[in-house]
């Protein structure tokens, strides 16, 4: 059985690899090619989690499951917070033939969802990034999205001031780019074309009233059914397109809370990315709508991702 460690998949999954995979890829899940069930999250101690994620590219495709384990107090140590397997099984023998990081490449294929998304629904002049966090997702998702947008500048809040100023800066020279910290979210927000939420937070960080005509916001940081990264207001203010309807219906926490409010209806999601992508559905509308991209991150996305780099591309 092969073993594809970190630093090959870090190596070989670059962006102009991951991108094209994860849009093919949620084109396949809203098309209904693939088979897959929703992340069974098991809760540990101290915020702790271990997820199961298991899945098929299709009836007679390759398939196969994610194990995560996620410990958010890695990051203070260095770690990644992600820590895991993906398992690869043939889909003539059904025997496994490649176990792969997980951690490396949920980063990965997670910024590149979000780069998809962008392409689709963010205006096409969009330039000024805004990243709520400086967190691992942080630095994978400007790169990401450098590549479907021609960014002129980056916009970074975080809580901790030292850390968040060390990233700008590393940031900053990384991509050649001017990248400015803040320590408020309403500045951080106040000039943005495209906005990711990229934190743990359990209560809303960014409002609706701070967020301009016009913004494309990709939410990524909550990824189970209970914390939530923006209010009320912004969900419902925005045009809701979701990663996989089931799972936002299921597991979306911005979205279910506004929901428990009867703000909206299950009719809110307006779309799967997926549709949008093939062309079903409309994504943007106007210059002055605002979108939202609810990801959660399918297993579609790890299989996807995994089989092209067991398959030699990258």
């Amino acid at each position: 059985m092969r073993l594809i460690d970190r630093e090959e998949v870090a190596r070989r999954l670059t962006y102009d690899v991951a991108i094209p995979i994860v849009r093919e890829a949620m084109i396949a899940l809203s098309a209904g090619t693939t088979r897959q069930h929703l992340r069974s999250i098991i809760p540990l101690a101290e915020g702790r989690m271990f997820g199961i994620m298991p899945g098929a590219m299709g009836e007679t495709a390759a398939f196969g499951a994610k194990l995560i384990s996620i410990f958010p107090d890695n990051f203070a140590k260095g770690v990644q917070s992600h820590q895991g397997v993906v398992v690869l099984f043939d889909p003539d023998s059904g025997a496994p033939v490649c176990v792969l990081h997980a951690g490396e490449i949920t980063a990965i294929r997670t910024a590149a969802a979000s780069a998809v998304a962008t392409d689709a629904l963010a205006r096409p002049e969009a330039s000024r990034l805004t990243l709520l966090g400086y967190g691992e997702q942080a630095a994978t998702h400007a790169r990401a999205i450098a590549k479907v947008r021609k960014l002129a500048a980056v916009d970074v809040w975080g809580r901790g001031a030292g850390r968040r100023e060390a990233f700008a800066a590393k940031l900053g020279a990384e991509l050649g780019l001017p990248v400015t910290a803040h320590a408020e979210v309403e500045p951080a927000v106040a000039r943005a074309d495209v906005i990711c939420t990229l934190t743990p937070s359990a209560e809303p960080i960014l409002k609706g009233a701070w967020v301009a005509a016009g913004t494309h916001l990709n939410l990524v940081g909550s990824s189970y059914a209970g914390p939530v990264e923006v209010d009320n207001d912004l969900v419902v203010a925005a045009r809701f397109i979701a990663d996989s309807r089931e799972g936002v219906l299921r597991q979306g926490a911005e979205f279910l809370r506004a929901k428990a409010t009867g703000l909206i209806g299950d009719d809110h999601i307006v779309a799967e990315i997926g549709e949008v992508l093939s062309g079903r559905v409309p994504g943007r509308r106007t210059p002055e709508e605002v979108t939202v991209y609810k990801s959660l991150g399918h297993v579609v996305q790890d299989l996807a991702t995994a089989w092209a780099l067991h398959a030699g591309k990258g």
